[in-house]
């Protein structure tokens, strides 16, 4: 393994970390707002669903266009970027 895709799959290793940890505090934030109940409870689990069937599909036209690297570190690291900007607009709106 060349120094460089030892780097890369080190900065992949940290983008992981930041987005678990990250993505466990948005968790945190829609149970206790759909523990909560109510409408805004059921708002919310509504959005929950319909955000991730969005995500999914816009990876998918990305995989199926070629926009995601065939490098497995690097298409990894534009995989979790994608999630991550989902996961740092709900943590946004969450908070």
């Amino acid at each position: 393994m060349t120094k460089r895709q030892n780097e890369n799959w080190m900065a992949a290793g940290v983008e992981a970390w930041a987005l678990g940890f990250e993505m466990w505090s948005v968790m945190g934030l829609r149970m206790m707002k759909i523990a909560a109940g109510g409408a805004a409870g059921e708002s919310e689990s509504r959005i929950m669903i319909e955000e991730k069937m969005q995500a999914m599909a816009e990876l998918q036209t990305k995989l199926l266009t070629g926009r995601i690297s065939s490098d497995l570190a690097t298409g990894s690291r534009q995989v979790m970027r994608h999630y991550s900007g989902k996961v740092k607009a709900n943590r946004r709106r969450l908070g």
